[in-house]
């Protein structure tokens, strides 16, 4: 006999709220994201709980997490609303018009050229509306894990056959020093007078770091790692006030201030990586993903030296 769980079950605007306050982690954000009130998001999961009749999550002081079912039920509203975003974007496709909506989880580094690929391709197409979420790479794994977004953009992604990686740019890692230290001075450094300056190093998690460690690993080099920060820009200003020397993207170094800033030059020390879109293979892709795709594949190169000339000192 087939399931009559679908006559029973809640809303397209519950599963919805479900997965704000998945997304959000909490009653208060899904609230805010969805110009709700509180007690309206509550009493939507609570009505969507009841159909199911099952507990879909719990709170642990102010944390909400989510049961088994709960997940179950994240994952098919993900399912369910992407089902009706496609046919969205294809009506309007059968209409002549590209509008839906582009979601994309990009690590932090990507966040200094990534804006700048949304910005020319929204101008573009107007009607669609782009969104994205910024985190280490830790953080943007456990996205792809939830296949919540369209794309998702490392330099380091994952390994896994269920991934399409689609290589689109270029990163290499380059070594600074404020420009009053020693090392500045020189037209070439050693690697093991760099290793021996006090360095300021990404946190675990983060692609930069993770590059880092496998390339010095291979030489068996070991930095002498004086602080860790969380942020590619404190690092950037804290090696400018003289903190210690480090290892950064140039796609952190083209946008903003670098006064006070040294590039160096040092023997053996050359990281290259690519950027990737990342995207899971069993997920169809939407008119808009296809045309953001065909986009990036176009213009990427281009838009990230335009920007980067008209932004650097």
């Amino acid at each position: 006999m087939a399931s009559r769980l679908h006559a029973r079950v809640g809303t397209l605007r519950q599963m919805e709220i479900l997965l704000a306050v998945y997304r959000s982690g909490s009653i208060t954000g899904a609230a805010e994201q969805l110009h709700l009130t509180q007690p309206t998001v509550s009493m939507q999961l609570s009505k969507l709980a009841e159909s199911l009749d099952i507990a879909l999550y719990y709170t642990v002081g102010k944390k909400i997490c989510f049961t088994e079912a709960g997940e179950a039920a994240v994952q098919t509203a993900i399912e369910v609303l992407a089902c009706f975003e496609r046919l969205d974007m294809t009506l309007s496709g059968l209409k002549g018009l590209m509008q839906g909506t582009l979601s994309l989880s990009i690590v932090t580094t990507a966040k200094y050229f990534i804006p700048h690929l949304i910005g020319d391709f929204s101008q573009q197409n107007p009607q669609i509306d782009a969104r994205f979420r910024v985190g280490n790479r830790r953080q943007i794994i456990e996205q792809l894990t939830a296949g919540l977004d369209d794309f998702y953009v490392f330099s380091h992604p994952p390994a896994n056959d269920r991934l399409e990686l689609i290589e689109f740019l270029s990163n290499r890692l380059v070594a600074i020093a404020p420009k009053s230290h020693p090392l500045a001075q020189k037209k070439r450094v050693t690697l093991s007078e760099f290793c021996q300056a006090p360095f300021l190093m990404r946190e675990e998690g983060s692609g930069t770091r993770h590059a880092i460690d496998s390339y010095l690993a291979h030489l068996g080099c070991t930095l002498n790692v004086r602080m860790t920060i969380e942020s590619n820009e404190a690092i950037k200003y804290a090696v400018m006030s003289g903190m210690g020397v480090s290892i950064l993207s140039e796609h952190t170094l083209a946008f903003g201030d670098r006064t006070g800033l040294a590039i160096l030059e040092v023997d053996q020390l050359s990281i290259v990586t690519h950027w990737y879109l990342v995207r899971l293979k069993n997920k169809p892709m939407s008119p808009v993903a296809k045309a953001f795709l065909d986009f990036i594949r176009q213009n990427s190169p281009r838009v990230f030296r335009i920007n980067a000339e008209g932004d650097t000192p």
